[in-house]
Formats: structure tokens, sequence, C-alpha cells
């Protein structure tokens, strides 16, 4: 029988590597990259909270962590950790939903308003612009509604597609937070087969990188939320273009800026809606603004990133453009972490 503690062949340490590899394009090439991230959530979110909770009741049963009789105890903190993480997303939807109930129940007036609102602007438009260039906008909100129910009507077949998308992403993402979850209070058993160890060793390193990205991408969401307030509470009134909703617009930016990329996409989206609420001109300014943050992006991510990972601004800033052609959207956001854990295994390995 082989000893199951002797060094791998490496026959066993390649076949971990292509696994690995494989494993990663197929969760790019499938769209599965949210259930990826979701399952490094849960196991990271798992394993801190393990931690937390068993410091306290260590603390509070007035027990050394080097005490043999708290061998068996760790298994609440595990548990309990591993439900909060699971849960978690479920509370927010049902906060949400309540939270919501009344903007649902306003909606046809809100509707209503909005499409005033909307009618009124175009004629200010109207009055402004050349009369060849304004004959093209309706005339007011009958004709804005049958414009907006004609095209909702010819995109619906790939608004469908689209919500079912979006819903599949969500699913694949919960079951990831899930399984991350699991996987974090799991008990591992006293041996293992050479391929399980290498594989293990593997998805450690990636933790690891995924971990270090995460520490990133959190100054990364703060330096573009401060940007943001200075833009919103100084510059903007200064101009007199001063927006509503500006402490809610601020907290989005650093929320939805965690997620890289696409979280500053849906600030930049949502700001610009509000800017246009002000005026045309507001609206402009946002989106110049925004657009110029948006580029900075990049330079901040390959930066930021790149100081946390021992990786240098050059080279992330490529994998991150090549990964944008290949993958889109998704490929952006995957290049950091897929990068620093290949750059971890090269350094492991000896090789630069």
């Amino acid at each position: 029988m082989s000893d199951p503690t002797a060094a791998p062949s490496r026959y066993v340490v390649t076949a971990s590597y292509l696994l690995m590899a494989a494993g990663l394009l197929l969760i790019m090439w499938q769209g599965l990259l949210p259930g990826l991230l979701s399952a490094c959530i849960g196991y990271l979110g798992t394993r801190w909270l393990t931690r937390a909770f068993d410091l306290a009741l260590r603390r509070r049963r007035k027990i050394s962590a080097n005490d043999p009789a708290w061998s068996a105890a760790p298994a609440l903190p595990r548990v309990t950790a591993a439900t909060l993480v699971m849960l978690a997303p479920i509370g927010l939807l049902i906060l949400g939903f309540s939270e919501a109930r009344e903007f649902v129940l306003n909606a046809p007036d809100q509707y209503k308003e909005l499409l005033d609102y909307i009618a009124r602007t175009v004629l200010e438009l109207r009055l402004k612009l050349p009369p060849d260039i304004g004959a093209y906008l309706p005339e007011g909100s009958g004709e804005v509604q049958r414009m907006i129910a004609n095209y909702l009507r010819g995109q619906a077949g790939s608004l469908a597609l689209t919500g079912r998308a979006w819903l599949g992403g969500l699913l694949f993402a919960y079951v990831g937070l899930i399984v991350g979850s699991l996987a974090a209070v799991a008990i591992q058993p006293p041996s293992r087969r050479p391929l399980a160890r290498e594989l293990r060793a593997r998805i450690v390193l990636f933790g690891e990188a995924f971990g270090q990205i995460v520490a990133a991408q959190f100054w990364i969401a703060a330096f573009n939320t401060f940007l943001t307030a200075l833009f919103l509470l100084f510059l903007l009134p200064l101009w007199q273009m001063e927006l509503p909703y500006t402490p809610a617009l601020i907290t989005l930016t650093f929320v939805a800026g965690l997620v890289p990329i696409v979280g500053n996409l849906i600030c930049n989206t949502v700001i610009t809606l509000v800017g246009l609420s002000v005026s045309p001109l507001t609206a402009l300014v946002c989106l110049g603004f925004l657009i110029l943050i948006h580029k900075a992006e990049y330079l901040i991510n390959a930066k930021v990133v790149g100081s946390r990972t021992q990786m240098s601004v050059w080279e992330l800033l490529a994998v991150m453009f090549v990964a944008e052609a290949v993958f889109g959207p998704a490929g952006l956001v995957a290049a950091p972490l897929f990068y620093a854990y290949l750059k971890k295994e090269l350094k492991t390995a000896g090789l630069v």
C-alpha cells in the first residue's frame, strides 16, 4: 500500500494543474462566475464568523484554545456561522420586499408622475431644439406612453431572456454561497490520496488570492466613494446642479463598488438617471465625470490589486484587457482573481 504522506509524483501534480485550469475555463465558458465568487464569499465569510464565534464562546466559558477539553466545542460556532451565511440573502430579500411594499402599491401614481415629467422635459426640448429635430420628439404624455409600450412590446422576447438569465445567475450565486459555507464547516479526513491533496493545495491558493482581491476591492470602493462624494457634495452644488438623494447615492457607490467593474457601471447608470431628473446638462456632467472615473478604474484596480498581490500594473492591465476581449465583462471581473492565483502558483513552484 502506498504511503499517503509521500511526495506526489510529477504526473499527479500535473493532473491537479490541468483539472484546476479546466474547471476555471469551464466556469467562464458556462457563465458560472457568480457561483464561483459566491462560493468563495461563503467560504471566507463562514470561516471568519466561525473564528469570531469561537473566540467569543471561549472567552465566555474562559477556556483556552489549547485546552484539550475544547476539541469538541467548535462544532457550535461552525454550524452557527454557516447557517447565518446561508440565511443572510433570504433575510435581505424579505427585508427588501417588506420595505418595497409601499413603493409597489404607489407604482401607478409614480408611473403617471414619471410620464408627466418626461412629457414636460420633452416639451422643453422641443422648444429649445430646431424645428426639424424637435418634430421627431413626442408631443405629450400619451404619445410617450405609446412609445414606451411599443418598445416594451418589441423587446418582450429579449427582456424575458434577460430576466431568465438574471434569475439563473442569482440561483447559481446562491447555490455557490451554500456550497462555500458547507465546504468551510466540512470535517477534513485524516488522510488524503495524492491527487486530492494536490487539488486541495490548488484550491487553498485560489482562496488566498480571492482574499487578497477582496481586500483590494474594499479600498477601491472606498476611493471611488470618496471621489463621488466630492463630486456630489461639493462640485455639483458649486455649479448649482445639486442632485436629490445624495446620501443614498454615496452609499450605493460604496456597496456596488465592492463588485469589481460591474458595480461601478451600475452606480454610473443610477447617478446619470438621477442627474437627468434635474436637467439634461446635469446628466451630461454626471456622465462625463463617471466615464472619467470608470476609465480610471482600470488604473486604480491595477495599482491597488497589484500592490496587494505583488503584481505590476502593466501586467494586470494587459490581462484585464485581454480577458475583457475574450470573455466580455465577466472576463474583466475574473481577470485580477485568476491572474493573482496564477502568479501564486508560479511563485510556489519557484518559476517566478
